[in-house]
């Protein structure tokens, strides 16, 4: 069986421990050569940067967050360990792990180390479809001729690099498609290699349960649970025509994944659907000048979002969360798209103002959807506020300073709230 030293590069048959370098690190599998469609899910990413840049981190619980009102983005495998959960309020998961280290999240460093990890993933392959900072799906179809070796050992590299050059670790799923490359990934965290072949799909897929399915939340699982489906064993047992009429696209999607099938391609150039941004506060409140103050802040942060990508959207939306975790949320679609601050915060602050007094809130949140290139903007101007243009021309000469001299160069009043 053709095997592969994880530490050392080496290519093995039928051995336990590699016989150059004496790591017990070896993947084995009947088709390891021969597959092509990669996932790799970089190890508790956040953690892993905070402990890279702190080693005093090393053997703490660490936990990547707001303060208490807020939610936990990360934890480290110590605070895992423990129960603690991505997108778990931060009270619950202090509870369960009282001396975790909370560190708010720095997501320029991120961000530059994501994009470093890109970097090397772009050497392998052009085809790489980012799903987020920390994980990406490739496909190293006919790169063997170029790198002068198999898609599995140039994964195994990249991993290596990424420990050895950045100081984080990642898990590679490998298989025939996108759908058993991500469940691949996730089977062995952390610093996994997984493989999926296709002649064991059927026989791996048989007794699994459907939540392994990218995308089954809590209440698609309760619309199969109520159909008695649990597991892909149970999926197999509908026939397509019945699935897609009881669940619609998603059970003809469904009836195709139970099979191990799934033919979307990794694509390089899969276009963004939306840009936010959200905070979830300290304490309730429903103080105007405060909300106005966030509003402001957030709209800011989507527009050089936007402005950095190069993209406009047409639909502004705004998110409250009340007290009682009831969600309101309100979109408008604009005459042309924008990408000027002043323009989202004006649109939302007139969505907010129509919500009325429903507060308190403990969460706000503001976006920019129906996305476009930056050229297709600001067209138009606004005929019933004959100042939007100079506000617009201001902000721009503000946009030039903020890069030059930082974000805190300039700063406006409303900013202060």
């Amino acid at each position: 069986m053709p095997g592969l030293c994880r530490d050392c590069l080496t290519h093995l048959t039928n051995e336990r421990r590699c016989t150059a370098c004496g790591s017990p690190r070896i993947k084995s599998h009947p088709e390891l050569f021969d597959l092509s469609i990669a996932h790799m899910d970089c190890d508790a990413f956040y953690a892993s940067v905070e402990k890279r840049d702190n080693p005093e981190l090393a053997d703490k619980p660490v936990i990547i967050g707001g303060g208490k009102r807020g939610v936990v983005s990360t934890a480290c495998y110590v605070a895992r360990i423990r129960g603690v959960r991505s997108a778990m309020p931060m009270f619950k998961a202090l509870q369960l792990c009282p001396d975790a280290v909370v560190i708010k999240p720095r997501m320029s460093v991120y961000a530059q180390v994501s994009r470093d990890i890109r970097a090397m993933m772009d050497e392998l392959t052009p085809v790489v479809e980012p799903l987020s900072l920390d994980e990406a799906f490739m496909d190293l179809s006919g790169t063997e001729r170029l790198h002068g070796a198999p898609p599995a050992a140039m994964l195994a590299r990249l991993v290596k690099r990424m420990k050895d050059e950045l100081g984080v670790t990642g898990s590679i799923g490998l298989s025939h498609n996108k759908f058993l490359a991500k469940v691949a990934s996730d089977l062995d965290k952390p610093r996994g290699f997984s493989v999926i072949g296709k002649a064991e799909t059927a026989e791996f897929l048989n007794d699994k349960p459907v939540r392994l399915i990218w995308g089954i939340g809590p209440a698609a699982q309760e619309s199969l649970d109520r159909a008695g489906i649990r597991t892909f064993n149970d999926l197999l047992r509908w026939d397509q025509e019945a699935l897609t009429a009881r669940f619609g696209s998603m059970g003809y999607r469904l009836w195709h994944l139970a099979r191990g099938q799934d033919k979307r391609r990794v694509s390089a150039h899969e276009p963004m659907k939306s840009i936010s941004n959200e905070t979830t506060f300290f304490e309730d409140t429903a103080d105007i000048d405060v909300l106005d103050g966030h509003l402001w802040r957030m709209a800011l942060k989507v527009s050089d979002r936007a402005k950095a990508k190069d993209l406009a959207g047409r639909v502004v939306t705004l998110k409250l969360k009340k007290a009682n975790h009831k969600v309101l949320t309100r979109r408008v679609s604009l005459r042309d798209a924008t990408q000027i601050a002043d323009r989202i915060y004006r649109t939302a602050k007139g969505l907010f103002d129509q919500v009325g007094d429903q507060g308190p809130y403990r969460l706000l949140g503001c976006g920019l959807s129906d996305l476009c290139p930056a050229d297709q903007a600001d067209i138009s101007g606004d005929l019933l506020d004959p100042d939007a243009v100079r506000r617009s021309q201001a902000e721009r000469a503000t946009d030039q300073i903020r890069q030059r001299f930082g974000p805190e160069a300039i700063v406006k009043g409303r900013a202060l709230r």
